[in-house]
């Protein structure tokens, strides 16, 4: 079965005030860590963004939204239009920690799912979820009726919620889920270290 990791990274990081995916932590930029993370798991890494001259010094394949400015789904739906893989490891870029035994264990939980979503601290996170190439129809049917929720593809497909992190350390989970959106976050970042 073919994996493919996916960076999401088209979001325009305003509350950070600069380019969340390029803030150094530890030595390396968030991108990369997450980049080194996800091929530890994965076939093949790539990078979704609509400024991809930013991201040439990664040497990975870097991809731009088919459907402009609709937001996360339209960067899954560039992934698995783009990408020849059954599974589909999703990251956001602003989420420097991840590890590759979250996704492992989220990728054992599938089951013949459509999706598997990780919920932790009883918030849902989408955007750190698996994906199967079967959800690409209804991702494009969305975005064809202006539809730019990730949630509401949840009512069109198989989706499995995990909730449950057991055999993997409480600190190593709620590291993977950590996200920089602010300053004070950043700085709370380069503390983990």
């Amino acid at each position: 079965m073919q994996t493919c990791g996916v960076i999401l990274s088209g979001g325009r990081s305003s509350r950070m005030g600069t380019n969340k995916s390029l803030l150094d932590i530890d030595g390396k930029t968030a991108i990369e860590q997450i980049a080194n993370e996800l091929k530890k798991c994965s076939h093949e890494t790539a990078v979704i963004t609509n400024e991809p001259a930013i991201y040439e010094f990664l040497g990975l394949n870097l991809y731009q939204d088919r459907y402009q400015d609709k937001g996360p789904l339209a960067g899954i739906e560039s992934a698995l239009h783009h990408v020849d893989a059954d599974v589909y490891f999703f990251a956001a870029c602003d989420m420097p920690f991840i590890h590759q035994g979250v996704y492992r264990h989220l990728w054992q939980a599938m089951n013949g799912a459509d999706a598997v979503i990780p919920i932790h601290n009883d918030r849902m996170h989408p955007l750190s979820g698996i994906y199967t190439k079967n959800v690409l129809p209804h991702i494009q049917m969305l975005l064809e009726h202006d539809e730019r929720k990730i949630r509401a593809l949840f009512e069109h497909i198989d989706v499995h919620y995990v909730t449950d992190y057991d055999g993997i350390a409480k600190q190593m989970v709620d590291k993977h889920f950590f996200n920089m959106n602010y300053p004070a976050q950043f700085e709370e970042a380069k503390r983990f270290q």
